[in-house]
């Protein structure tokens, strides 16, 4: 049984390419699921603990372009909010605060000017800056870190990386597995071992969540504070609901409109997420009282094992 002594988060992690939620393997090949506002809204409700948003082709016009769906979100979702992709300045990291999110992601600009990190956290508090950072591992057996979802290689070791993030102010990591993001293989654990390890601050631990137990395998055998998830949840949600694909969608539509899944992914919801951890001994927000329209737990309240 796992015995943790911290409240772990469970963050669903919604990938957007102009104002359609994607999917792809590796940060490729991406698919287009649906309106990144209903699945946030439904995640909301079933017990998210914080959301975060990524556009993921921000690099590719230099800019964030998710002021739109921040403000639809924020006004209908009440808990942590983290945006990034194409966040290169201050000012950059004001507006889209400005408009509804909590917490930024920083990669490449941390990367190219790290002391972008330390002005941040001064300016706005380090508990506002989360810096993701995307690990390939190499040939050697090292982790070595890169930009623009995977694409860009920069020599970079992971380890050092995160201490030197701590050091400059960030308030937490987000460590993606490249090679296990969108497999369903389970979660690189020796990854984010060596990462929660090495720093104090939290660590949120993201990329190949195929089935629930994966989720609890990490937790169990890394520092881990909080696990981002996401097609586990998206095809769960898609398998849940029926609604419209509108003549805004963008990109690959086929996989929305076949009604198919990855086959490496067992589709699964917040609230069995929550009781499966519940039920192991990790400490997490569950509730088990009240029952959504799906018939699925609700959760009310904070309470702990």
């Amino acid at each position: 049984m796992i015995n943790m002594s911290k409240n772990i988060r469970i963050i669903p992690r919604l990938d957007i390419k102009g104002p359609n939620l994607v999917k792809g393997i590796h940060l490729e090949g991406l698919r287009v699921l649906g309106k990144p506002e209903q699945f946030a809204r439904y995640y909301y409700e079933t017990g998210a603990d914080e959301l975060v948003y990524m556009d993921v082709v921000a690099s590719l016009y230099n800019r964030n372009s998710l002021h739109g769906i921040i403000k639809k979100t924020a006004n209908k979702v009440f808990i942590p909010l983290t945006v990034g992709g194409g966040l290169r300045t201050i000012e950059d990291i004001r507006d889209v605060l400005r408009v509804g999110a909590d917490k930024v992601s920083l990669n490449t600009a941390a990367i190219k000017n790290p002391q972008i990190i330390r002005e941040a956290s001064r300016t706005f508090g380090s508990s506002t800056i989360l810096i993701s950072i995307e690990a390939i591992k190499q040939p050697d057996g090292k982790y070595l870190a890169y930009t623009d979802n995977g694409r860009e290689y920069t020599g970079i070791e992971v380890i050092n990386w995160a201490t030197k993030v701590e050091e400059l102010g960030a308030g937490e990591i987000m460590i993606t597995s490249i090679d296990r993001e969108g497999t369903g293989s389970g979660f690189d654990i020796e990854l984010t071992k060596m990462v929660s390890e090495a720093v104090s601050i939290p660590v949120i631990s993201c990329g190949g969540a195929g089935a629930v137990k994966h989720i609890g395998d990490v937790i169990s055998e890394s520092k881990a504070n909080a696990v981002a998830i996401a097609s586990i949840l998206h095809y769960g949600f898609i398998k849940d609901h029926n609604f419209e694909i509108d003549s805004e969608s963008e990109g690959n539509i086929e996989f929305l409109k076949s009604g198919n899944s990855f086959s490496n992914i067992e589709p699964s919801n917040l609230p069995d997420i929550k009781k499966y951890l519940y039920e192991h001994g990790v400490e997490c927000r569950y509730k088990n009282e009240m029952k959504s329209s799906t018939g699925h737990e609700r959760f009310t309240s904070d309470c702990h094992h």
